[in-house]
């Protein structure tokens, strides 16, 4: 992992300044291909949301079958699923923030496809969790791995799990050939199952003192960019909407994490409540904002997010969307 996927995620930096860097070190394009597919995958998943807004929410393709529960699987939550690697990513993922792309898709597999979990509320305790968790790549990941944004669910046995984690387990419910998936039965350690139970903590402030007649750029939980407008005379405000965190919640690791990085923004003022609050403090016209789907409720001057490339729209499937980036970034 390189570990910069948190700071995408907060919008510190780009999946265009990544790939620009990459490109500056003159690397080879077979050498960076696959890596610089993963920041398309991102650039992707946002333009699914953009197209689809709620919908994002919601089974997009096909409807999820079997569904036993709108749950999670308690064995999930208390990392006891007898599956060690997953167990401990679970742990870790708790004290760091941290999960391996191939482990969140063995975990949203395990919940989705094996204890017959309807994918939302899973995706949801996960996204709490993250360092990186960003709304359209999570949710949308989870539906392609429970086939409701895909033409079939993701299954991953023990042999998999212990060839990328680098275990020897054996005997446990996912130690079985691949064709055994279309006729498993849940295990007992998954039937339990709990309700989410995450809430956000937002930092106490008081309101902030706005100068209305200021130009204000407007950052969020998304857009912490500390280069954005760089040395420009202007008001500086950080706006946490307790809406958003209630519909979609993180930890207090999540929380400190972003407040670390709002840290690297000069003058910066927080201000916690709803955007119509604010702007009773300033003047609309005033106002600059990056677009994302969670600002739909902005109002002043939205500017564009810098992305991969120029290719936007929905896109049915990532090799569809993939196949007009390359042709445009490949050298």
């Amino acid at each position: 992992m390189s570990y910069l996927s948190p700071y995408i995620s907060r919008g510190v930096i780009s999946t265009s300044q990544v790939f620009n860097h990459l490109r500056q070190q003159e690397y080879e394009w077979q050498a960076i291909e696959k890596y610089v597919q993963e920041l398309a995958w991102r650039d992707y998943w946002q333009q699914v949301w953009i197209a689809k807004g709620e919908g994002i929410f919601k089974d997009l393709k096909n409807t999820q079958t079997p569904i036993s529960n709108v749950e999670i699987p308690k064995a999930i939550i208390e990392a006891e699923t007898g599956i060690e690697a997953v167990d401990q990513a679970i742990i870790e993922l708790y004290q760091t923030g941290y999960m391996h792309n191939h482990m969140r898709m063995y975990v949203a597999s395990i919940c989705c496809n094996i204890a017959n979990s309807h994918w939302l509320q899973p995706a949801k305790w996960m996204y709490s969790h993250l360092l990186d968790g960003d709304l359209a790549s999570n949710q949308l990941s989870w539906q392609w791995i429970a086939g409701s944004f895909s033409n079939k669910k993701y299954f991953a046995n023990q042999d998999n799990i212990n060839t990328y984690f680098r275990s020897t387990q054996k005997g446990t419910f996912l130690d079985v050939d691949y064709d055994h998936f279309n006729v498993i039965k849940t295990p007992q350690a998954l039937t339990e199952t709990m309700k989410l139970d995450a809430t956000t903590s937002l930092p106490s402030v008081d309101i902030p003192n706005l100068n209305p007649n200021k130009t204000t750029l407007i950052y969020n939980y998304y857009n912490l960019d500390p280069y954005w407008h760089e040395g420009e005379e202007v008001q500086r405000v950080l706006l946490l909407e307790p809406s958003v965190f209630k519909n979609h919640p993180v930890s207090q690791r999540a929380i400190d994490f972003a407040m670390g990085l709002s840290e690297n923004i000069p003058d910066l003022k927080v201000f916690v409540g709803e955007f119509m609050e604010l702007q009773k403090h300033l003047n609309t016209q005033k106002i600059i904002y990056k677009e994302h789907p969670l600002n739909m409720n902005y109002l002043g001057q939205e500017e564009q997010r810098e992305w991969l490339s120029s290719i936007n729209g929905y896109f049915p499937s990532f090799f569809a969307y993939w196949k007009k980036c390359k042709k445009e970034i490949s050298y």
